[in-house]
């Protein structure tokens, strides 16, 4: 004994080597008896319960032995008390620590009975064992970051799990305290992290910084460092890295969010916490992390008299937050930290409250899917996320689809090839909806989605270009203004195709819908039903045999009566079609607008029974749209995924409908000139099943996604209360047009967001067919551009261009060709060229735009295939803000619109105009499909970080150039081993190359079931090579180019190799 407490007598190390020592014996089963003997020798001796006397002991041989006292709280053994050693380089146990354990005695004894529990800085380990002792858990894990204080808590341990005779204590279960309870070192939750141990209650007494230092933590953490240093470990004086650093709460919410990754889904979290930064503020730690909290217990205790709270001073004269104290433990109204300080100064003792906080996972299996995904290096999103909510439905909703998002982002590195009708398992959760709520047995390819109500309608209206159509007066107020004001409503024998749709708006009420069809017989129909008439089928059936009678398409809007609903309201339409076919005349339409979070997040789909209209349908949106946000189809999809994840299959048979698809009368069909458009266009294959098949012809990028993008689009959901300033993105676009191209802007430019860049072109060419101008294409333009052009019925001339300078425009071409031209219209893509990959110099556009100023054309400058220069020896981009404005103001009918759009995984696109007379002709075809929000947020935030770093986080990064380099030279080499002749391509996603060496000769092909050998020339290489190796590409119908084809590089990486391999194959595949 006195060579023990001599030896601790030397220093505070000096006595925790021989605390060491004794552990060690403690551990050895075979002195384990001896050693707990010695320590209630060493109790005895130190046993005064006088204060000065322990102090005594504490500052003579630097370590105490204190009885901490139970009273109602005893355990099994009706212990009283349990005896614990402190040391000085450990948290000593205080009044809140005490108040922590009052709070767990307000939960029932279940809480914690056969459970597994942590309790994170466990210090001595006393609540720890406390908890051993009263609740029988299953296991109890003490951790603690700093080592000394875990070789005391096991001390602490043996000394109350064993007699004084050194005997094992039993509880009624046969069990001891050594076999419920274990402490470790641990930085709060790693320790269960790395052993991946899952957790049913993590308790936790977590200090608040009120003075952080960010250096504290930058020594190595050992048993051998100072007292003062381990010490200080307790306070953990490091800023955490979250937003509740500010309030001192940093370390409580990193320990909430490592919880969140270990506890299990129906576990419970309990912090002890101080009121210094208010009641509201604690609470929402917790809920914004997507917690439900429990205030267990409330008491006040002194603030400690050397506690500097002047941060806290700073903190309220730099924002409009106040923090909370008391004036003594009597005061019951609080004050501000300025007042507590000024109080404390002047020798008053003040006082805060503190809390103990009861929380469980609100949802847990999605909350845990969200943090898991924010540790995949986003941790910086937290400070953002919100996932508190007054509404429980706006919970149940947005929750899931942020888990969703989250699995979608962590599992893909890209997204992956939609068909433009619309992602196929959006579709397929539609149509299982229809099939499970409403017993209607419609497939995949009985739904085309499209990006809003509007679009669907007035898509639909284009294809189908009536002369005459009756449009629902609440459906018609975003169609053209030129359909609702033209006079000319009577069919004439041998009218123009040209002309405009005269479009009658109607009441909906379906009586007089249906005496203005009867009178008037147009072509097309397109209504909703009224409330009132919307429960039964009666309406709808008048309607289907108005229409059906008179020859007329009817499309019938049920948005405002379809419910995504696990109990959906009676709809008599819905009904009908359960029993019933669809006629082939008929089709639905509804716009899903209806979700608890964001009122403005849209996506439409229509629903068609008859084959021919779906393909027509698809092609429209592909033409005119391009496709939809694939971000829209995943919100919908997790919602209508989450309405069939509980419902059991049904095991009855499908109902029979009433007889089989009525054969419809004369009915308005298709133009012979959209018939063959459509038949004769280059669009994407319609295959039921795209999993074999290798896009090479898709105008996007299928590149991974890079870490700034991801964290834009998931920031973008997971905030709330976005202003509308953080989804302002003209100044950036304006910053990035003008940095890039030199283009100018100015108060009067109008700067116009889509979805994407397509549809803003499709606007631009209806502006040019109101104006009777003539749209010029360069030869080797982008082809869907060109059949967007055409299907809208726009005057199109080519401009011929030479493989001498890669199918770019010179002066001498385009001179020559506008000398011909009226009221010229000229599409020009640059810097990069869709699809040859070659690069416009500035000083080749500022001459090609000097002839289009001589000619006073209007130039639509498509960029939004540019910002990939992977090899651009002597391109220094452009700059030409000066050439502009000086032709601008030598020739007012000449100018120049900007488009634009992104290149990384985010639809978005952008368009400058600078005339007044086009922005009027352009808001004129109302309809435009807007980005939504949340897309503009992640988009701004993308600008942002090109203005603040180097690079371009909106294009490609610098290792996605070299990917794209390296891909081209690949592709190129293998072509050319194959017989093509490849184009030198110096930028984009594009490569064009000419089959020479397989032209005229023979392949066998599997065509309808059949074999057939055929001789392949330009108009059958695109189908013989899918048809032979599952490769998609363009042919010289979609490039202009007459024998070349286009191949999309910029494919993940494994599709690449795929494609690599087609072409191999293709070769081996092709006759003599």
């Amino acid at each position: 004994m006195e060579e023990f407490l001599k030896r601790c007598e030397q220093s505070g190390d000096a006595a925790y080597g021989a605390l060491r020592s004794l552990l060690e014996r403690l551990e050895d089963p075979s002195t384990r008896t001896d050693a707990r003997v010695f320590l209630s020798e060493l109790q005895k001796r130190f046993s005064s319960k006088e204060a000065s006397e322990r102090d005594r002991c504490l500052e003579t041989y630097h370590f105490q032995i204190q009885d901490i006292y139970l009273e109602q709280y005893e355990g099994f053994e009706k212990r009283k008390k349990l005896s614990m050693i402190v040391i000085p380089s450990i948290f000593m146990p205080e009044d809140w620590s005490f108040t922590f354990y009052e709070g767990l005695n307000r939960h029932p004894d279940s809480i914690f009975k056969d459970k597994s529990v942590v309790e994170l800085g466990c210090g001595n380990g006393w609540i720890t064992i406390a908890i051993a002792e009263k609740w029988l858990p299953l296991k109890v894990y003490g951790l603690d970051i700093n080592p000394r204080a875990v070789k005391i808590s096991w001390i602490n341990l043996y000394l109350n799990a064993l007699d004084d005779n050194g005997q094992p204590i039993y509880d009624g279960e046969k069990k001891t305290l050594l076999d419920r309870v274990e402490f470790y070192e641990s930085d709060l939750l790693s320790y269960c992290r790395d052993n991946h141990i899952e957790i049913d209650r993590i308790v936790g007494c977590i200090p608040q910084i009120l003075n952080p230092n960010p250096d504290a933590m930058s020594k190595m953490i050992t048993e051998s460092a100072s007292e003062e240093f381990l010490h200080s470990l307790s306070n953990y004086c490091a800023l955490q890295g979250f937003v509740e650093d500010q309030f001192g709460l940093g370390l409580i919410a990193r320990a909430i969010e490592e919880g969140i990754s270990v506890i299990k889904p129906l576990g419970v979290m309990i912090f002890n916490m101080g009121g210094r930064p208010g009641q509201a503020v604690c609470k929402r730690l917790f809920e914004r992390r997507g917690l439900r909290v429990k205030r267990l217990w409330q008491t006040k205790i002194l603030q400690a008299a050397d506690t500097d709270i002047s941060a806290l001073v700073e903190i309220e004269k730099n924002s409009p937050h106040r923090f909370e104290f008391f004036m003594g433990l009597a005061g019951d109204q609080p004050i501000c930290a300025r007042t507590a300080w000024a109080y404390a100064k002047a020798g008053g003792r003040i006082s805060h409250a503190l809390s103990v906080y009861s929380c469980r996972l609100r949802q847990p299996n999605q909350v845990k899917k969200i943090f898991e995904f924010l540790r995949n290096g986003l941790t910086d999103i937290s400070s953002v996320l919100d996932l508190s909510f007054e509404d429980e439905s706006v919970a149940d909703e947005k929750i899931p689809f942020l888990a969703h998002l989250a699995n979608i982002l962590q599992d893909i590195s890209f997204f992956s090839y939609q068909p433009p009708a619309g992602s196929r398992r959006f579709r397929s959760l539609i149509s299982g909806f229809m099939r499970t709520y409403h017993h209607i047995p419609l497939t995949a390819d009985n739904v085309v989605v499209f990006p809003s109500r509007t679009v669907a309608i007035e898509s639909a209206l284009r294809l189908l270009s009536p002369h005459l159509a009756i449009v629902d007066e609440q459906l018609s107020r975003y169609l053209p203004s030129q359909w609702l004001t033209t006079l000319n409503i009577e069919a004439e024998t041998g009218k123009n195709s040209e002309e405009v749709i005269a479009v009658i708006e109607a009441p909906r009420q379906s009586d007089l819908m249906l005496e203005l069809i009867k009178k008037l017989k147009p072509e097309v129909v397109v209504t909703g039903i009224a409330q009132f008439e919307s429960v039964t089928s009666s309406a709808f059936e008048h309607l289907l045999d108005t229409t059906k009678e008179i020859g007329s398409r009817l499309f019938l809007d049920i948005s405002d009566h379809f419910e995504l609903s696990s109990l959906p309201s009676s709809n008599g339409v819905l009904k009908y079609l359960a029993g019933t076919p669809l006629p082939p005349h008929a089709m639905i339409v509804c716009g899903l607008l209806k979700n608890q979070v964001y009122t403005d997040l849209e996506v439409a789909f229509v629903i068609s029974e008859e084959e021919e209209m779906f393909k027509a349908l698809c092609k429209t949106v592909e033409l005119l749209q391009g496709s939809t946000a694939i971000i829209s189809q995943y919100y919908y999809g997790c919602l209508f995924h989450e309405l069939l994840a509980f419902q059991l299959a049904d095991r009855r048979p499908p109902p029979l409908r009433n007889g089989e698809k009525a054969k419809a009368t004369a009915v308005n069909g298709f133009s012979s000139s959209t018939l063959s458009l459509l038949d004769h266009t280059e669009l994407s294959i319609n295959e039921s099943d795209e999993s074999s098949l290798v896009h090479m012809d898709a105008d996007q990028s299928f590149l991974p996604l890079t870490k700034p993008v991801t964290a834009a689009i998931f920031e973008s959901f997971a905030r709330q209360n976005i202003t509308e300033s953080e989804t302002d993105v003209t100044h950036g676009i304006r910053q990035l047009v003008s940095s890039s191209y030199g283009f100018p802007s100015n108060c009067n430019t109008e700067f116009i967001y889509a979805d994407c860049p397509v549809a803003l072109f499709t606007k631009l060419v209806l502006c040019c067919v109101q104006e009777g101008g003539t749209l010029c294409f360069p030869t080797g333009s982008n082809g869907n551009y060109v059949s967007a052009a055409k299907f809208l019925k726009a005057k199109i001339a080519s401009i011929p261009t030479n493989p001498e300078v890669g199918y770019k425009l010179t002066e001498e071409t385009l001179t020559a060709a506008l000398k011909t031209v009226n009221k010229p219209w000229i599409y020009i893509s640059g810097p990069t060229v869709s699809p040859t990959g070659m690069l416009y110099s500035n000083e080749e556009m500022n001459k090609l735009l000097s002839v289009c100023a001589e000619f006073g054309a209007r130039v639509i400058l498509d960029t939004s295939f540019s910002g990939v220069e992977f090899n651009s020896k002597g391109f220094n981009g452009w700059n030409l803000g000066a050439t502009l404005e000086k032709l601008s103001s030598a020739n007012s009918t000449f100018c120049v619109s900007l488009l634009g759009g992104l290149f990384n995984g985010l639809k978005f696109g952008f368009l400058l105009i600078n005339q007044p007379f086009l922005m009027d002709s352009f808001h004129s075809f109302a309809g435009l499909s807007k980005p939504h929000s949340t897309t503009k947020y992640a988009v701004k935030k993308l600008l942002d970080l090109r203005e603040q770093e180097t690079g371009n986080p909106l294009n490609a990064t610098a290792e996605q150039m070299e990917n794209l380099e390296n891909r081209y030279k690949h592709l190129k080499q293998t072509l050319e081993s194959s017989g093509w002749e490849v184009l030198e391509a110096q930028a984009g996603i594009s490569v064009v190359a000419k089959p020479s060496a397989y032209l005229g000769k023979t392949i066998k092909i599997n065509k309808s079931g059949s074999s057939q050998e055929i001789k392949l020339d330009d108009s059958n290489i695109r189908e013989a090579i899918l048809s032979s190796t599952g490769l998609c590409i363009n042919s010289a119908k979609w490039t202009g180019i007459p024998g070349y084809c286009r191949f999309n590089i910029a494919l993940e990486e494994s599709n690449f190799k795929r494609a690599l391999d087609c072409i191999a194959k293709f070769k081996s595949s092709v006759g003599k």
